[in-house]
């Protein structure tokens, strides 16, 4: 896909929003488990918290009493991770009594690290652990009266909290990465299925312009109809204007013959007046101009209609035959050689023009033979049609290379160049490059010109 297609930006744009969103929902969810997780440590931490509470409060109790593990053997192992410690913070020499995990070390002081009370009176945070672990630690102070003040401290391995969220946050990512890669192709497919119609429309436009339909068929989505309507009624009216050309230029023709015709007529009654011989001459140039002219106005009209395609090895034969008739006193051998498969994208009335206009010249100059060849070349760049190359030779004297450079310089207007060019050689310039064609002259095998004619093919 190009990066200008429509199919891109609505797959870009959608694969953008798709990532942002992933990543949005991943981050959410990442930090609602963690602060979940972390939840559910704190409830851990209280719950031992709760436990030396209530044990410092018993009175009856002797104050050299060892705790009990709190039903968690980690308290009994040392330097393992989870510690408890009870501070007397009213007393001259605090008296400070610890797990036996703690061994010698001490935990600290949350107030003095700035961490705030919550609702319920304890204190939460990350602290470093003896041997550099990090900690989660709750801790909380205890007033009972003449009994004294306490600060009581339990502190649990944070390294669960965050082997769990990191776990979590590894099997988001698959189930993320697995959800994106088929969200991406639900996008590619919806991309490619809701952009078909259109799809559908350019090969359909694109049989018009061969030849192959003409007008937009089928049923199209609602969003699409008002497109293939709009494109069929430019159609119809390409075609009317067209045909209106044509009506235009055939009684502009007609109106323009009549009275030039009068005048050559009145003139030849004096042909002996030297005024009367120029007014003739140049009522025949006149002639000769309004027709070169309204026929190329006749060919660009027709040249404008669209879908029209004409069967070429038939149109060939049918010349062949007409030449040989027409030169059958000079007993010129016209022989042809047509690729069946050949279609020329264009009318066969113009076809015929041309190419009757290069065989009849060839038959003119030819000393007994003429040769037309039709071959069909396939494009060499991507998105270019084939083309039709017909080759008409013939066994005359030809032209040299000087005379085919001047008149390849000459441009259109072939038949005002040297004898020999051939009569009718800049109407078929003038058609092939409306036709977006060119026609070229060389040397013939067979020892006489070649003219050969490029023109669009299907």
């Amino acid at each position: 896909m190009a990066a200008s297609s429509l199919a891109n930006r609505l797959f870009l744009s959608a694969t953008a929003w798709l990532v942002v969103i992933l990543a949005i929902t991943g981050v959410v969810l990442s930090s609602v488990y963690k602060n979940a997780t972390e939840r559910a440590f704190d409830r851990r931490l209280n719950l031992y918290l709760r436990t030396l509470i209530a044990e410092v409060a018993t009175p009856d109790e002797p104050p050299d009493r060892q705790f009990q593990s709190l039903g968690e053997p980690l308290f009994e192992l040392p330097l393992s991770g989870w510690y408890w410690q009870i501070t007397r913070t009213d007393a001259e020499k605090p008296e400070v009594r610890s797990s036996r995990s703690l061994w010698d070390k001490k935990l600290p002081k949350l107030e003095e690290q700035g961490a705030e009370l919550t609702a319920a009176g304890i204190r939460l945070a990350y602290v470093d652990g003896p041997e550099g672990q990090n900690l989660r630690m709750a801790e909380r102070p205890v007033d009972l009266g003449a009994d004294g003040k306490y600060l009581v401290s339990v502190a649990g391995d944070a390294t669960e909290i965050f082997d769990e969220t990191r776990s979590f946050d590894y099997y988001l990512g698959g189930t993320f990465t697995a959800l994106g890669i088929v969200l991406l192709l639900t996008t590619v497919f919806q991309v490619r299925f809701g952009l078909a119609p259109l799809k559908r429309i350019s090969e359909s436009i694109a049989d018009i312009r061969s030849g192959r339909a003409e007008r937009l068929e089928g049923e199209f989505p609602v969003e699409i109809a008002p497109l293939a309507r709009e494109t069929n009624a430019l159609i119809d009216a390409n075609r009317e204007i067209v045909e209106r050309a044509r009506t235009h230029v055939g009684n502009l023709a007609h109106a323009i013959k009549t009275p030039l015709s009068v005048i050559v007529n009145e003139a030849g009654v004096h042909a002996t007046d030297p005024f009367a011989a120029k007014v003739m001459e140049q009522a025949d140039v006149m002639r000769d101009q309004v027709a070169h002219h309204l026929e190329r106005a006749r060919i660009a009209a027709r040249v404008s209609v669209v879908a029209t395609v004409t069967e070429v090895a038939p149109a060939i034969e049918a010349l062949r035959r007409t030449m040989e008739k027409i030169h059958r006193d000079r007993d010129i051998l016209v022989e042809a050689k047509a690729d069946p498969s050949a279609k020329f994208r264009g009318e066969r009335q113009d076809l015929e023009e041309m190419v009757g206009n290069l065989v009849d010249n060839a038959c003119k100059w030819a000393a007994s033979r003429v040769f037309i060849e039709v071959l069909v070349e396939t494009p060499h760049q991507s998105g270019a049609g084939p083309r039709l190359r017909i080759i008409v030779d013939d066994d005359g004297r030809g032209l040299s290379e000087a005379e085919r450079t001047q008149v390849s310089r000459r441009g259109q207007r072939l038949d005002e160049s040297k004898p020999g060019s051939g009569l009718g050689l800049s109407i078929v310039v003038d058609l092939a490059g409306l036709y977006g064609g060119r026609l070229s002259l060389g040397s013939a095998p067979i020892g006489g010109l070649r003219a050969e004619l490029v023109l669009p093919g299907i």
